[in-house]
């Protein structure tokens, strides 16, 4: 965000958003040219000198809960969930390299033909390099979602904030697709926000924000030029902070 003088307010940011966001108007997989769109936003926001990381879901492809509500074992559907996000975050990777933007994917489970290893110290140089970082297979474990490990990774690259891109320019009591008199917040606490289950993001990914003071900025995806526009301090969104 930026101060009275118009210069950005945060120098490192992490940006997440779920693998559904790539489909586009489809109901499955990517849509190259929403993937594209996304890229252009991103590279808008390297452009201004901030340095990205970035955390996408995988439920696009695969959806673990979803997997294991049908009968599969919750582990081997979570670990199927994990490699959908590596081949969302090969798309992004390529979509922002054809931008000319230099970018790592960084995987929690190992597969070096594709993806580097995670390394904390490595990853940080990176992002000094003004390399994006695309982090990949969730936190290498099953149970934890992508939106944990979002904040996760965020606190081990010292980001100052997680910038939540979703289908709407904010957090509201309740779901404005299906109510007309939804009100949308503009500052949130991390505790009203598991006590009120506001669906920001799930309870231990709010729970190690909140220990961390780690805020979260959440807007809208589908807005052209809304992640900048923040960063510039304009626009809309919620911010989930103490």
């Amino acid at each position: 965000m930026a101060d009275a003088h118009g210069t950005k307010r945060y120098d490192r940011v992490l940006l997440k958003i779920s693998g559904e966001a790539l489909m586009g108007d489809q109901g499955y997989g990517l849509h190259p040219p929403t993937v594209e769109r996304i890229a252009a936003e991103v590279k808008s926001v390297h452009d201004m000198g901030v340095e990205v990381c970035m955390v996408i879901g995988g439920g696009n492809i695969f959806r673990g809960l979803q997997g294991s509500a049908q009968g599969m074992e919750r582990t081997t559907a979570d670990y199927m969930g994990m490699l959908a996000t590596v081949m969302n975050a090969l798309a992004m990777q390529g979509a922002l390299e054809a931008h000319g933007i230099h970018t790592r994917v960084i995987s929690a489970i190992t597969m070096n033909e594709v993806a580097e290893p995670y390394i904390r110290r490595r990853a940080v140089r990176h992002l000094e390099k003004k390399r994006v970082c695309i982090f990949a297979a969730g936190t290498g474990n099953p149970y934890f979602t992508t939106d944990t490990a979002a904040t996760l990774r965020a606190n081990e690259m010292a980001c100052q904030a997680i910038f939540k891109g979703t289908k709407v320019d904010g957090v509201y009591d309740k779901d404005p697709a299906k109510h007309d008199d939804a009100v949308r917040y503009d500052h949130v606490s991390y505790d009203e926000v598991l006590q009120k289950h506001l669906g920001v993001m799930d309870a231990s990914a709010i729970a190690l924000a909140r220990d961390n003071n780690l805020p979260i900025i959440v807007f809208s995806l589908d807005e052209p030029g809304g992640f900048r526009g923040i960063l510039a301090g304009e626009g809309t969104f919620t911010k989930v902070s103490d």
